[in-house]
């Protein structure tokens, strides 16, 4: 069994910067990079006295929040397309 290729790439977030490793391409790497440090700048001028890393917290809490509110949308979708179906 092959493994799929791994792209390294460093990314800047937050004035830090992080070696990702992964198999997705490097644009779609640098994008998700870019969402994180945009959300994490975003919380942080709202919250000025946050430390580093209960912004990094908060910002994984709005993503996962994110995350299961999309989910449960394609969820509701699926449910109407197979309604449609039947």
């Amino acid at each position: 069994m092959s493994n799929p290729r791994k792209n390294r790439i460093t990314v800047d977030i937050y004035g830090q910067q992080y070696i990702i490793l992964g198999s997705e391409s490097t644009n779609h790497i640098r994008h998700v990079a870019s969402l994180v440090d945009d959300k994490m700048r975003e919380i942080g001028s709202k919250n000025p006295s946050l430390d580093v890393n209960r912004l990094a917290v908060l910002t994984a809490v709005n993503a996962v929040n994110d995350y299961i509110k999309i989910k449960e949308q394609l969820e509701k979708l699926q449910e109407e397309i197979k309604r449609e179906k039947d």
